[in-house]
């Protein structure tokens, strides 16, 4: 699964993949995971299979659901606060079962 993180500049969501990176890495997954900023996902969704959004951006959710076709969803303001990989993955499941 290759999933796309927006926020408003690439840099929270810098910080969560690093800790995707890490769980997936811990249990065995292979998946690939970029963050970028709500400038910057034009540009590259199509290279990806869901996005899923920093909670400073939901309200563009709607947008980037518009621009790209993608299953999107923001991933919830407590998930991403604390880094909560396990969460975070079963909504990115579900989001990728909608592909």
């Amino acid at each position: 699964m290759k999933i796309l993180l927006v926020c408003a500049g690439g840099m929270s969501t810098g910080l969560l993949m690093k800790k995707m990176e890490k769980y997936w890495e811990e249990n065995g997954e292979k998946h690939s995971i970029n963050a970028v900023g709500l400038s910057e996902y034009p540009d590259v969704y199509k290279d990806y299979d869901i996005i899923m959004a920093g909670p400073q951006v939901s309200y563009r959710l709607k947008q980037i659901k518009e621009d790209t076709g993608l299953p999107c969803e923001t991933i919830p303001s407590f998930d991403y606060a604390i880094g909560n990989c396990e969460n975070i993955m079963k909504i990115a499941n579900r989001l990728y079962e909608q592909k």
